[in-house]
């Protein structure tokens, strides 16, 4: 369990000073804002989308630096998928940052994901880890109101 607290952090760090895909999108084919009232966090993603498929994320936004490397590793990996593996990813990432610390991480289907299975240790935290993939499934799923995790 050390070891993958020492790389959350690693990666928490990294990704939270250095986002990845921050940045507006010209050709967005939807936008939508999220935002986070208890930590502050606010984020407007962008999504390209062709037919089913996810073509290019980006996102603008200011928050914690879990909040931020969520949403930087989200760009990184939902992008190529499509709206069902979107799904897929969702629920298996939900399910690990709102479980238990003592259960199993489904690291074949989250990948580098799994970095944040500790954030259930910290239910105040468990908000800004999902603000971001809360609003990619208000895009997947054509809303257009503000998304809140409150």
């Amino acid at each position: 369990m050390s070891d993958l607290r020492d790389l959350y952090q690693e990666v928490v760090l990294e990704h939270g000073k250095n986002p990845r895909n921050l940045r507006p999108m010209e050709d967005a084919t939807a936008e939508l804002q999220g935002y986070n009232p208890l930590c502050g966090d606010k984020i407007l993603l962008y999504v390209r989308t062709e037919g089913d498929l996810v073509k290019d994320i980006s996102f603008e936004g200011a928050g914690c630096a879990i909040s931020m490397a969520s949403a930087s590793l989200l760009s990184e990996t939902m992008v190529g998928k499509t709206k069902a593996e979107v799904d897929v990813v969702f629920e298996s990432f939900h399910s690990m940052l709102t479980g238990s610390p003592d259960q199993p991480i489904d690291s074949e289907k989250l990948g580098k994901l799994a970095v944040f299975g500790g954030v259930c240790e910290y239910p105040m935290r468990v908000k800004c880890a999902s603000l971001s993939w809360h609003t990619l499934k208000a895009i997947l799923n054509d809303r257009e109101d503000v998304v809140t995790t409150e």
